[in-house]
Formats: structure tokens, C-alpha cells, sequence
């Protein structure tokens, strides 16, 4: 009878599968880091490119913040030309003004009222005068508060009935004390039109 003993050979089989395993687990260790090492490089391109965007952005952020404080600083210089611009044209308007006032005042005193006094504040004029009645005073104050294409908003301050100066008969009059508003004329385009009709009024009862 022939033995054959096949421990070597079992133990070579054994020993083949232990460093197949081995080699296995470290090719599989190897697949992992190598997949590992692209997502993370995959990351890092996504990363860096949303950089750039954002880097991007930022900058065009501040372009904008300076083309914004650019806009706001021309507005305000505007603004304030516009102020300067206004201010000269009052000044210029304001030159010719007791010349429309007089004309103004005569125009809009009713019979039975003539004035002792009147005094210019500014765009305020105040009043004073005497009338033959309190119905010519109210008068007046419908004249001034809507007829006049120059004077507004008039105020009466004070009335009383008071003795007419060098009268034997002791006849009284009224006198009163009112302040009117002055307008202005401004440069809008409404205005301008506003403006040139009390202007023109004012030559056509000159020379009527």
C-alpha cells in the first residue's frame, strides 16, 4: 500500500489564499484612497471655482457700491445747484417786487379804503389803514386772498372804529391792521406761466 502525504501541498494552498486575501484587501485599500483622493480633488476644483465666482461678485459688488456713492454724491451736487440756481432767480425776482406791490395794492383797494401805512417783512406785508366801513375791509380781505395774482393768505391783526382826524361832526372810520403774503414766482413750468399772467396783467393796466 503507497502513503502520499499532502500536508505540504494543503499548507501551500493555505499559505496562496492568505497572501491572495492580503493582496486583495490591499488593492481594495488602494481603490478606496485612490477614490478618496479624486473626490476629494473633484471638491477642491468646485471649491476653488465657486471662489473665483465669489471673488467675482465681490468685486463687482464694489464696483457697483462706487458707482452707487458716485450717483448719490452727483445728486446731491445737483441738489445743491439747484438750491444756488433758485436762491439767484428770488433774488432776481425779488428786485422787481415793490413795484408789483404798489401796482398790486392799488389795484386791489376797493372805494372807501386808503392805507396810513405798510411795511414789507421779508414775504410779509403788513398793513394799515383806514375805511369807511368794516364791509370795505372785508372786501379788501376778498380782493387780496383771491383776486391777486401777487398777494395771498391776508390776516386781519386789528379793526376798530376810531374818530376821523379834524372832524367837527365827531364822524368815525374803521381802521385796520392786516398782514398779506407776497408770492413768489418760481422757475417751474407751471410757474413760468403762472408768472408771465400777473406780469402781463400788470403791463396791460398800465397801460390802460
Amino acid at each position: 500500500m503507497i502513503r502520499i502525504n499532502l500536508l505540504p501541498h494543503r499548507e501551500a494552498k493555505r499559505k496562496q489564499k492568505q497572501q491572495a486575501f492580503v493582496a486583495l484587501m490591499a488593492l481594495g485599500a488602494l481603490a478606496g484612497a485612490a477614490l478618496v483622493l479624486l473626490i476629494g480633488a473633484y471638491n477642491a476644483s468646485r471649491i476653488a471655482t465657486q471662489n473665483e465666482r465669489n471673488t467675482v461678485l465681490k468685486e463687482a459688488n464694489a464696483e457697483l457700491d462706487k458707482k452707487i456713492s458716485k450717483i448719490a454724491s452727483l445728486k446731491s451736487e445737483i441738489e445743491a445747484l439747484k438750491a444756488r440756481q433758485q436762491a439767484v432767480e428770488d433774488l432776481q425776482g425779488d428786485r422787481n417786487q415793490p413795484v408789483y406791490l404798489l401796482d398790486e395794492l392799488v389795484r386791489q383797494m376797493p372805494d372807501g379804503v386808503y392805507l396810513k401805512s405798510f411795511k414789507q417783512d421779508g414775504q410779509k406785508v403788513v398793513l394799515n389803514g383806514y375805511a369807511q366801513s368794516q364791509e370795505r375791509v372785508a372786501e379788501l380781505l376778498r380782493n387780496l386772498s383771491g383776486n391777486s395774482p401777487w398777494l395771498e393768505r391776508p390776516e386781519l391783526s386789528e379793526v376798530k372804529a376810531v374818530p376821523l382826524a379834524q372832524s367837527k361832526s365827531g364822524r368815525r372810520v374803521v381802521e385796520f391792521l392786516l398782514g398779506v403774503a407776497i408770492k413768489r414766482a418760481r422757475t417751474t413750468d407751471d410757474d413760468k406761466a403762472g408768472a408771465a399772467r400777473p406780469g402781463a396783467a400788470a403791463s396791460a393796466g398800465a397801460h390802460s
